[in-house]
């Protein structure tokens, strides 16, 4: 039995312990948080975790072969660091590091203990991204065009960083999960503070590529509604996915436009619009896929598609969008 400890346990740590305590390979034996209801509250919930405590560097003392950190950015650093330290793999919630010279950091003392890193980029298991890597790999969509992403909901205001790094994040991980051998070469970032005392709550950014594919990527914490939508679009056709639909979440639309550059006056574009397709996706817990690849990992020794160069990767692109905002200009990545 692969044997967990979990560290944090206010918004997103219970469903870290909910999906390892029901794993069968899995023995959840620590939890963790400053808070003594919280942790009150899981050990009513999970009666048989032997150890319970408001000190984490008690965890470390113990036979433990993954702890999970689901705390404050902030403390992603320190925290991870006495974990690897201790010997143990680490998976860290999002984002990886506050900085990628934190990132570099534990990777280096990783690698010299021969330990794992995973970095919980969830949204790389959720079935309708599976799904949608399936369509654009199959060549369905044809040339990609461009990735538009709408991630917007009135609230939750974070403690310690700005919007980008709390909703963009999901969807730098969704793109470099669909596209791995894309290279972005410019980032543009715009944002502005309104009801956040230090760090902007609405944004807007630009990452664009050597080949003309460009992403764009809104997000905010100031919105009546809430909205999850991307829209993926190719040569042939185009991918919709709306995350907020109940049952239809992901659409095909085949719709192009098409100029015969042959004639004289070319510029008479034909505007095709086709079937719709509703594309059937499976039905699970992106975070019970994750938590199992991160078990068959251990288990197995083998390499994870989310580990501490994929988070690094991303908090290089985070920390080229903070430059984008402080100096209002585009960031070379």
């Amino acid at each position: 039995m692969l044997k967990v400890g979990v560290i944090g346990l206010g918004y997103w740590g219970p469903n870290l312990v909910r999906n390892f305590y029901h794993h069968p390979e899995v023995e959840v034996v620590a939890i963790c948080d400053l808070n003594p209801a919280n942790l009150q509250k899981i050990k009513n919930k999970y009666k048989d975790i032997p150890i319970c405590t408001t000190n984490y560097m008690e965890i470390l003392k113990n036979d433990i072969d993954l702890v999970a950190i689901a705390t404050p950015p902030e403390t992603h650093y320190s925290i991870a660091k006495n974990c690897l330290l201790a010997d143990k793999h680490i998976l860290v919630e999002k984002p990886f590091t506050m900085s990628s010279k934190e990132g570099e950091d534990l990777i280096k003392i990783a690698e010299k203990k021969n330990l794992k890193i995973f970095v919980d980029h969830t949204f790389v298991f959720h079935p309708v991204v599976r799904k949608m890597k399936e369509i654009i790999d199959s060549g369905e969509l044809g040339e990609i065009y461009y990735f538009d992403s709408e991630r917007i909901n009135l609230g939750l205001l974070q403690k310690g960083v700005n919007v980008i790094w709390d909703l963009a994040i999901h969807d730098f991980s969704i793109i470099s999960y669909l596209f791995p051998n894309l290279s972005f070469v410019k980032v543009q970032a715009f944002g502005s503070k309104h009801i956040h005392p230090y760090y902007e709550d609405i944004a807007h950014v630009i990452l664009e590529s050597k080949d003309g594919f460009i992403a764009h990527i809104h997000v905010s914490w100031l919105s009546p509604v809430k909205i999850r939508k991307t829209i993926i679009g190719g040569s042939e056709k185009m991918l919709w996915w709306d995350d907020i639909h109940p049952f239809e979440k992901l659409k095909i639309y085949d719709s192009k436009i098409e100029i015969d550059f042959s004639k004289e006056d070319p510029f008479h574009p034909t505007y095709i619009k086709g079937e719709i397709t509703i594309i059937p996706v499976e039905n699970y817990e992106p975070l019970h896929k994750e938590v199992d690849s991160i078990v068959k990992s251990i288990k197995n020794n083998t390499k994870h598609q989310v580990d501490g160069y994929e988070g690094l990767k991303i908090v290089k692109i985070l920390e080229a969008c903070n430059k984008s905002l402080l100096n209002n200009l585009k960031v070379k990545l």
